[in-house]
């Protein structure tokens, strides 16, 4: 049932939590195996469009096949996406109050290098240092071996969607209140990256808090989105949305959200070729994965089944639109398909119901501190003379 403002307004804190959370692993885990690809082979590939759960792009050669050798993409495995943003909800859940770029170096940095954990790609159990991407592996040597400040680590870094994947814990931690969450995404991504991937990260987190607001519909998210958005990034979202606004199922957009979104990528047309301005900072720019989660979630009406299976279908990064789009579809309370989840979950050997649990019960504490903090903070204004606004 599509979200509509007054259908998902009687879901609840938990609920929304548990529906971005998992709805991302599950986004996750579809795109993975069409990663890099575009919907033409896509198409060809699968003898038409994906729907669910496939297997390997390269079948059982997974192992030794370039370019994803030796990962094992498809059948159910969550990829990077979904390890980081369980590692940053591992963080919240140690430090029980909002994060920092400090937050990255002190917490998540060291339970990427040394906490050995299952990584469904590798079938192996090991650290997840060794399954991240290079731009996540900047985070070790930057903040690890470099001893760099925390809140300006990111620069140097390539640009691209790194950070932005893995945000929507902040999001929720900042439940209905978009503008904190995008503060804070933006303080928490310092320490991954600069320019247009340190602003998707925030725009992002603000899109999923916005999500979790009661009677919040694909329109209001996307309005938020544009309030918050800067530079290129906020062109890109706008040109993208104005483009998906015409269309009414994922068939149709696969090529105008491309063609919308191409001028502010860097990447340019050949995702595995890219250009040599590519992942370069700039204020003209912006990542390919945010705005056309966003534009997928307004063509599927906030419809979580269509959003990702659109997010999937586009082909290029699409394990991290997917993980976006599933995420503030779920965070609107869409219902992520069951028998989508339960496979993911026995595929990749997680419990994708833990961590929702963790950050739900997290949330509320960060919630109940800000409330005391935020009366201290009346009490004293008052006391300056300034009106008090608590009861």
């Amino acid at each position: 049932m599509t979200p509509k403002g007054e259908e998902s307004a009687g879901a609840s804190l938990d609920d929304r939590i548990t529906g971005a959370l998992v709805g991302a692993a599950v986004g996750d885990a579809l795109g993975g195996p069409v990663e890099g690809y575009s919907p033409g082979q896509i198409l060809e590939r699968h003898g038409g469009r994906v729907h669910g759960v496939v297997g390997p792009w390269n079948g059982d050669d997974w192992r030794t096949a370039r370019p994803i050798a030796p990962y094992h993409k498809g059948d159910g495995h969550v990829t990077d996406d979904t390890l980081m943003t369980h590692a940053l909800v591992r963080v919240y859940d140690r430090v029980r109050d909002h994060l920092d770029a400090y937050a990255i170096a002190d917490h998540l940095v060291p339970d990427l290098m040394t906490n050995p954990r299952w990584i469904p790609e590798l079938e192996a159990e090991t650290i997840p240092l060794h399954r991240i991407f290079l731009a996540e592996k900047w985070l070790a040597t930057r903040l690890h071996y470099g001893h760099a400040d925390p809140r300006e680590a990111g620069v140097g870094n390539i640009v691209n969607c790194g950070a932005a994947m893995y945000m929507a814990p902040v999001g929720l931690v900042n439940a209905a209140h978009p503008r904190a969450a995008y503060a804070e995404a933006l303080d928490v991504a310092g320490a991954h990256q600069s320019s247009y991937g340190r602003e998707a990260a925030g725009v992002f987190a603000a899109a999923v808090a916005a999500a979790t607001a009661p009677g919040a519909t694909p329109d209001s998210v996307v309005g938020v989105c544009l309030s918050l958005a800067k530079d290129g990034t906020r062109e890109a979202i706008e040109r993208v949305c104005e483009t998906a606004a015409r269309h009414c199922d994922f068939e149709s957009a696969l090529v105008p959200l491309r063609d919308a979104v191409a001028p502010y990528d860097t990447v340019g047309p050949d995702y595995r070729s890219p250009s040599l301005g590519a992942r370069r900072p700039s204020r003209l720019h912006a990542i390919e994965e945010l705005p056309v989660a966003l534009g997928m979630l307004l063509v599927a009406d906030g419809d979580y089944r269509q959003a990702v299976l659109g997010s999937v279908n586009y082909g290029r990064d699409c394990d991290s639109i997917a993980t976006m789009a599933g995420a503030i579809a779920g965070a609107l309370g869409s219902p992520v398909p069951e028998d989508w989840s339960k496979r993911v979950a026995e595929a990749s050997r997680l419990d994708l119901w833990e961590p929702p649990r963790v950050l739900a019960a997290v949330t509320r504490e960060v919630f109940a501190l800000d409330l005391e903090r935020r009366r201290v903070h009346e009490e004293s204004f008052a006391r300056l003379g300034g009106p008090s606004c608590s009861a």
